[in-house]
């Protein structure tokens, strides 16, 4: 069954305060091979201008896929989450994700699309810091795959 496109436009309540902690990054960082010493040393960080260590660009992509579960779960949607794969990912950064921001995200619903009996759902994330400064943009692309013919 196809999505209501009615749901193009919906925005969702942000997600409460998510606190970037330099040992997430560091665990971040380590599990994709990042070795930039800006992630884990913050003195290497301060060299680059940084209050503190920042996060790979990827890292945000856990904050704004968990803060994306309120449009997955969402029971008017409709969307079969067991039929989902990730289809695309991209972000547009202000400024680096650092340890000790408190980050919250505001998931947008940007399009629905129907193609050879796939559904294309585009959401995205807005973050913010605790002061209301914008952080990073995420799109997130979701293809529900068509359901087999029996």
């Amino acid at each position: 069954m196809a999505l209501d496109q009615s749901f193009v436009g919906r925005t969702y309540p942000p997600t409460p305060p998510y606190e970037v902690g330099r040992e997430k990054i560091r665990e971040f960082a380590e599990a994709v091979g990042d070795p930039n010493p800006a992630y884990v040393d913050p003195e290497a960080a301060k060299a680059l201008g940084h209050s503190d260590v920042i996060a790979p660009p990827t890292f945000v992509f856990s904050i704004t896929f968990k803060a994306a579960g309120q449009v997955i779960h969402d029971p008017q949607l409709g969307l079969d989450y067991s039929r989902v794969v990730h289809g695309d990912q991209k972000f547009a950064y202000a400024r680096p994700v650092r340890a000790g921001d408190r980050l919250t995200v505001t998931s947008t619903i940007e399009a629905i699309k129907s193609l050879a009996g796939n559904d294309i759902l585009d959401v995205r994330g807005e973050v913010h810091d605790e002061s209301g400064e914008h952080v990073v943009t995420a799109w997130t692309k979701l293809v529900a795959r068509a359901a087999e013919e029996a």
